[in-house]
């Protein structure tokens, strides 16, 4: 798109314009949905001598206590300090207690790790939150909490998670679907409207709570956050809200029956049988409406946390709406022009999306990509995290256990946290996670490309990346390992939005985080690197349980392990630095130095994989033509650990291609690669090149080239092997009939091709990498084999799948793959959606199939979605998919 065609969109495009006004989270960014879903059982909110996180805070406790570190809620909104939080509530006349917040199990509970057992969908937003929406299905009958627990409780892990849909709850459609939208009339001006539908044949009563409250941040002893904030109601129309840091603004409520106050803090009576601190607290509301407690809210109408009350009853098969408007004007008529903004925001959410959807014809495809566009956008939280306070405890409350200081995320104490960041989902994983948020920016580089760098820059900064170079993992232990992939997403996101600018980069964004990953690279060269060979370990590097041991842990047998993965992922580490360094050189010709350094940096790990490892081993096996871990036992004895999975494939991700183009514009660079090819054979055999006659040569540099990419791609396009019907398994199926059985110590380990739900206790049994299908290994196969299409061409053909007799280019190839990773979303031939396997609602009901979930893997020979499933982190990588599928075909 030229820079001409551009301008002339924004000026016609109302969000672009909203988006360009500043590249910060204010302005029209300040409110957003910035609340989680789930902060009970986190690690900021655990103080507990054990250090389990899970009992510390449990969903029970969750409505008595206040919160220290952030704040949850359904559908959810907050500033962008999280200061001032709303969200809904709701009661359905017989639940125990109020639906303050969504349901799940802990890994206790659970036969496959935590789980939220709700169904809700992200319908829709614009990147600035000028209008969102969000559907939340609430059964008429009591919620079965118990039952959920108790049935999950049963099952062993060789079977399926007891979900809501199994309760039978839904059977009869007795329940509301509860419609929340939310509207922008300016930037601190948000028109809130709550559709509520009862899909019965029979009227049902409903409570609804639309509810505003305070972070509490005067509770914890700090003289400057003494000052409480405060709610004041006038009336049963409006309540007063003032904030010292925020400002004052009004909630309008149109036709409440009454509005109930109480205070965001702790129940010490019921939850420590110690005396209260205020007479109406965090639950005064909740025993007020369902225990019909009249002495638990303030009859004063003041308070820090607030409902509006309506009560109503929903006739069968129709519906209700509510209207509240929160503001920091104070209109005569508040809800005088409500209909007409939010129809206007709808149309400005349908214009942003347009030019992003133009190619696109399939409706129910625009749908999938929007929704998953959605859920990137709704999956945005801010993240309050201070290492240093959360070790020593708070001046007002009991001091942490003395075990605490040398304990969990000890060595991280530089760590300060206070930033809208992307969830990976915000009740299964409501905390960064440092190797997704490089996958998320690049669909939300689509939708805010500040955004996108913004997440890629703050987790490089000094009070996030440690003094040693290590990026933080995630919370539940910093000083994890994951795979180096934000030099590869900062790079993506710099393509995408020197795209969207007409061909102009931002090189600054580059030049920042490029300093910053030098650092990173130095530790990982330093720490991971155990011999000096340029063999590297790394750990688990986030696929939990795909190896023989836990990676992350110390060996049973002793020794170290060398590790195909944590190799391949250092190459193609070099070629992301070198290509980044180019891209800067040819604004700063001083950079070149820096690409000569990755150049032969990666020449010497890709000479490393090709040869040795220690010992005189290769990581290459031949008889099996595929790469494996290498396990080096105290004895000096070494041995290939034969499991054939993602870990082998990984080395096709490090590829670059560098055309003679590119090469005369950095002349020093130029002489140097000529140089270390013509005076260094050894090295130059690693380099493949071919030339163009009059633009010269084009040269591939890559870990796998000739004889061992073709067989590494013969196998991974073998479906008997890695290739499903629905993407590449993260095991070979070959496992299925043939385990693999490590011997040690008298006994076995064995490991076998498991395709859905993990059958051990490795990582808790909450994720797997021994056979399902994962999005953003999938995608990374998708970008490096649309890599080596641009160095061999259309005339280069392999089989797909093996043994087929069908031959295609590799862009062909990958086209291939991406249709099967679709057929996850679609319905196939026997009009069933492979993600949401047996469950007929889903299968067969319109109201629930119209939407979409974003499940964290998949079943790798039925792709039945498993895991968290509003995932949309990675899996909204679904979006990217899309438009890459319909851009190749056009």
């Amino acid at each position: 798109m030229s820079e001409r065609v551009e301008e002339k969109e924004i000026e016609k495009n109302a969000e672009k314009i909203r988006l360009q006004s500043r590249i910060d989270n204010k302005g029209w960014k300040k409110w957003g949905p910035y609340l989680t879903e789930r902060q009970w059982g986190t690690v900021r909110e655990d103080y507990s001598q054990s250090g389990y996180a899970w009992g510390s805070v449990t969903h029970d406790m969750a409505r008595s206590k206040a919160y220290r570190w952030g704040e949850e809620g359904i559908g959810g909104i907050s500033d962008n300090k999280q200061h001032i939080c709303f969200a809904l509530a709701f009661w359905n006349h017989n639940d125990r207690i109020l639906k303050e917040r969504f349901f799940g199990l802990t890994p206790a509970e659970s036969n496959h790790g935590e789980d939220v057992k709700e169904i809700y969908f992200y319908q829709d937003s614009t990147p600035t939150h000028s209008y969102q929406k969000m559907l939340y299905k609430y059964p008429h009958s009591s919620f079965p909490y118990e039952k959920l627990i108790k049935e999950s409780k049963k099952r062993s892990r060789l079977e399926p998670e007891y979900e809501l849909l199994d309760t039978g709850i839904f059977d009869n459609n007795d329940y509301f679907d509860i419609t929340i939208a939310y509207a922008k009339a300016d930037e601190q001006d948000i028109l809130i409207k709550i559709t509520v539908e009862n899909r019965s044949k029979m009227p049902a009563p409903l409570t609804v709570l639309p509810t505003i409250w305070f972070r509490n941040t005067w509770s914890w002893g700090y003289d400057n956050y003494k000052h409480k904030p405060t709610l004041t109601g006038i009336g049963k129309s409006v309540i007063e809200v003032n904030h010292r840091l925020v400002g004052h603004f009004n909630l309008y409520a149109e036709d409440a029956k009454e509005i109930l106050f109480c205070d965001n803090e702790t129940n010490f009576e019921k939850l420590y049988k110690s005396p209260k601190q205020s007479p109406y607290a965090k639950d005064g509301i909740n025993d007020y409406i369902v225990n019909q407690k009249r002495t638990s809210v303030n009859p004063e109408a003041v308070g820090t946390k607030a409902s509006v009350h309506y009560d109503d009853v929903i006739p069968a098969n129709g519906k209700k709406e509510y209207r509240l408007r929160f503001t920091n004007t104070s209109p005569e008529k508040p809800f005088e022009d409500f209909d007409v903004l939010f129809e206007k925001r709808l149309l400005e959410a349908d214009e942003f999306y347009a030019p992003l959807q133009k190619d696109i014809a399939d409706e129910k495809l625009k749908s999938i990509q929007r929704q998953a566009y959605a859920g990137m956008l709704w999956t945005k939280q801010w993240y309050y995290y201070n290492v240093h306070e959360w070790l020593k405890g708070d001046p007002s409350t009991p001091r942490p256990d003395a075990n605490r200081k040398e304990g969990r995320n000890s060595s991280w104490k530089h760590l300060y946290t206070s930033n809208i960041l992307s969830m990976p989902d915000k009740w299964e994983y409501p905390w960064f996670a440092a190797w997704d948020l490089a996958f998320h920016t690049l669909p939300l580089a689509r939708l805010d490309p500040d955004f996108a760098k913004r997440q890629l820059m703050v987790i490089l900064r000094e009070y996030y990346m440690h003094p040693n170079g290590q990026i933080p993992a995630y919370e539940w232990s910093f000083s994890d390992v994951n795979p180096p992939v934000h030099a590869w997403a900062t790079w993506k996101v710099y393509e995408i939005d020197k795209e969207a600018n007409g061909g102009v980069g931002d090189t600054v964004f580059l030049e920042r985080v490029f300093h910053k990953l030098l650092l990173n690279f130095t530790w990982w060269v330093n720490l991971k690197d155990e011999n000096g060979n340029n063999i590297f370990g790394g750990g688990f590097l986030g696929m939990d349980n795909i190896g023989v041991f836990d990676r992350s842990a110390d060996l049973p047998t002793g020794g170290h392990l060398e590790q195909a993965d944590g190799t391949g992922w250092m190459a193609m580490y070099c070629l992301n630095m070198l290509r980044i360094a180019c891209e800067i050189s040819l604004k700063n010709p001083v950079y070149q130095d820096m690409a000569s350094k990755f150049f032969e940096h990666f020449l010497h790990i890709s000479g490393a994989m090709q040869s040795l490892g220690d010992n005189n081993v290769s990581l290459w096996d031949e008889t099996d033509q595929f790469y494996y871990d290498m396990l080096h036992k105290p004895n000096g004895d070494a041995e290939l650990l034969k499991i054939r999975s993602m870990v082998g494939l990984i080395p096709l991700f490090a590829v670059e291609v560098l055309t003679p183009d590119l090469l005369e514009k950095l002349p020093v660079f130029k002489r140097r690669v000529e140089w270390v090819l013509k005076n260094r054979p050894d090295l130059a055999g690693l380099v493949s090149s071919w030339y163009n006659p009059g633009k010269g040569e084009t040269r591939l540099l890559s870990t796998l080239r000739g004889h061992r990419m073709k067989m590494i791609l013969k196998r991974m396009f073998d479906e008997k092997e890695f290739l499903s019907d629905f993407g590449v398994r993260s095991l070979s199926k070959y496992h299925k009939d043939h385990p693999y059985v490590f011997k040690h110590d008298g006994g076995i380990i064995q490991v076998d091709y498991t395709p859905a739900e993990a059958t051990g206790d490795m990582f808790g049994g909450n994720s797997n990498w021994r056979g399902p299908i994962w999005f953003p290994m999938n995608y990374l196969i998708l970008d490096s084999l649309d890599k080596f299409h641009g160095y061999y061409g259309k005339d280069f053909k392999v089989e797909f799948p093996s043994e087929s007799g069908n031959s295609v280019n590799l862009r062909e190839a990958a086209e291939g793959v991406a249709k099967r990773l679709l057929a996850l979303f679609i319905p196939d031939t026997n009009k069933k959606i492979p993600m949401y396997g047996e469950y007929e609602k889903f299968q067969k009901d319109t109201l629930f199939n119209k939407n979409h979930l974003f499940f964290e893997y998949f079943d790798g020979d039925t792709g039945k979605g498993l895991g968290a499933n509003h995932q949309t982190g990675w899996t909204g990588l679904i979006a990217e998919i899309i438009r890459h599928l319909h851009e190749k075909e056009e």
